[in-house]
């Protein structure tokens, strides 16, 4: 029996911001999928890692993003990457988020950095205010800038599991990044890629057992 609904926050509550990095690529010429091979490259000590830990300044990746994306071919700074990462609340999944803390405890682990306002790293004070009023649903929140940890560390899904309460097999957790879900699902939780609200739905419906839609 399901006890915990967990979720990531970019990508699966709102809309992921690959599809910013996506225009800011196609924008300025980069190479498709250049931002994302940046943050791949060295994933545990690169500035993204450094800066979603709490671990250098936004000054500090700036311009240790500049330098690593130099390194490949082209700079960008990476205060124009921090501008891209508030997405847009997608009501859908939201909605799915009451119905589970209606029935479950909810919890949300976010890998996010100290800049923007509030978890969601929003860059408006309209988005700040719409981030805070899903964040206000959690039973617990975890962020990454806060704890000094990130996913895909096992501990920050232990934590959370902790928090709430609840053994991980009793857990059901969303994420759109594979490599967030496989620790998560080696502790035991039921996992879930959100490809498309449509699919995260039609899943996270047959793992919980009860409309979410």
């Amino acid at each position: 029996m399901v006890e915990a609904v967990i979720w990531d926050f970019g990508g699966v509550l709102t809309t992921s911001p690959f599809e910013a990095f996506a225009r800011y690529e196609r924008e300025r010429g980069l190479p498709k999928d250049f931002i994302r091979g940046i943050n791949a490259t060295n994933p545990d000590s690169n500035a993204w890692a450094l800066f979603e830990r709490s671990e250098c300044t936004l000054a500090d990746f700036d311009r240790l993003f500049a330098e690593e994306s130099e390194a490949r071919g082209m700079r960008v700074p990476g205060r124009d990457i921090i501008e891209l990462l508030s997405g847009d609340i997608q009501p859908e999944m939201v909605e799915a988020l009451k119905r589970c803390k209606a029935r479950a405890k909810v919890g949300c682990i976010t890998n996010n950095v100290s800049a923007g306002e509030g978890a969601g790293m929003a860059r408006s004070a309209g988005k700040a205010a719409a981030v805070q009023e899903v964040m206000s649903l959690f039973d617990h929140v975890i962020e990454s800038s806060k704890v000094g940890i990130r996913k895909p560390d096992p501990r920050i899904y232990e934590m959370a599991c902790e928090a709430l309460g609840v053994s991980a097999a009793a857990s059901v957790y969303l994420d759109d990044l594979s490599i967030n879900l496989k620790p998560a699902k080696m502790l035991g939780m039921t996992t879930i890629k959100v490809v498309t609200p449509e699919q995260a739905l039609k899943e996270l419906e047959a793992a919980v057992g009860f409309p979410v839609a």
